[in-house]
């Protein structure tokens, strides 16, 4: 029987360059999205990956799309929480609601995702979560308190989480990305890119791809003595 998977963002970027990983290890994935239904039509039609729409960040919602992909696929074996949104500002500038909505996606996202699948992989014996977060939050970014706030949530969340599922077959564990080439990151202005990569020692930016062979290994049989860890896929940019 084949495990069953659900990666939220998975259509687009790092997620569905994660969701493609996971098909190709003989998982049956699930792609959640947030809002472009184009773009998850077309990917369905590119990849015969489904997708399911809901807002991560909206408990009830959770509970009800993940009720919808396990009555449509089978019990879900597999989380990877990659959805996720910026709202970028200096703290004088930022919103409460800009504070907020980065704060309800990225992080309560995690939590919401976990109660809607984590009492099943325990009763089952066996399940894997991984949870996206960032270099901003280990390092901090200038502009991002609500984002590098969210992502260091997201790293002790993970280990938390980590110690509850260990001794029943559950594992937790975390990536965090570098800059990757990806929709997100091209929309920073070519001048401030170009400083950032002058500060990655390998003098490029990631590859989605990369990132999703970290998230396969985690989600694999072999991934199943690490738990609590956070891999961090940098390119030497932080280390620590």
């Amino acid at each position: 029987m084949s495990r069953v998977a659900i990666v939220t963002g998975g259509t687009r970027g790092i997620g569905e360059a994660i969701s493609l990983a996971l098909r190709d290890m003989g998982y049956t994935v699930a792609a959640n999205y947030g809002g472009n239904d184009a773009k998850a039509q077309a990917f369905t039609e590119a990849t015969g990956i489904a997708a399911f729409k809901w807002d991560v960040g909206d408990h009830q919602a959770c509970l009800d799309g993940c009720a919808a992909v396990a009555d449509a696929l089978g019990p879900v074996d597999i989380v990877v929480n990659n959805a996720g949104i910026t709202r970028d500002g200096v703290l004088a500038k930022m919103s409460f609601d800009d504070w907020n909505e980065v704060m309800r996606i990225n992080l309560g996202g995690c939590f919401n995702m976990a109660k809607a699948t984590f009492g099943g992989m325990r009763e089952r014996g066996w399940g894997r979560i991984v949870n996206i977060g960032s270099i901003n939050g280990q390092a901090g970014q200038y502009g991002q308190v609500n984002y590098a706030a969210a992502k260091s949530g997201i790293h002790g969340f993970t280990k938390a989480l980590a110690q509850e599922g260990a001794k029943v077959g559950v594992t937790v564990n975390a990536i965090a990305p570098g800059y990757v080439d990806t929709d997100m990151v091209a929309a920073v202005p070519a001048p401030v890119l170009e400083k950032i990569v002058a500060k990655i020692p390998v003098g490029r930016l990631g590859q989605a791809h990369e990132i999703a062979r970290g998230v396969a290994f985690f989600c694999s049989e072999d991934g199943g003595f690490v738990t609590g860890s956070t891999l961090s896929i940098n390119g030497g940019q932080h280390m620590y």
